[in-house]
């Protein structure tokens, strides 16, 4: 078997926890067989102060046919 792995930047304006799961969709619009995910770095965007956007830095994981 051969997996590759791409970096997805995902984003979201309610959690970290939403911009991970949108990358995730988001890839599985075009990938089959994805097999995983490795979150490796949250950050944010702010305006006046309050968080205006998350954003999930993750590796994606899929099975090369």
């Amino acid at each position: 078997m051969v997996v590759k792995v791409i970096e997805l930047v995902g984003t979201s304006r309610h959690n970290w926890t939403d911009a991970v799961d949108n990358a995730v969709t988001e890839a599985a619009k075009t990938l089959d067989d994805i097999m995983g995910v490795e979150v490796t770095n949250f950050t944010a965007n702010i305006d006046n102060g309050r968080i205006a956007e998350y954003k999930a830095d993750v590796k994606v994981a899929f099975h090369v046919h």
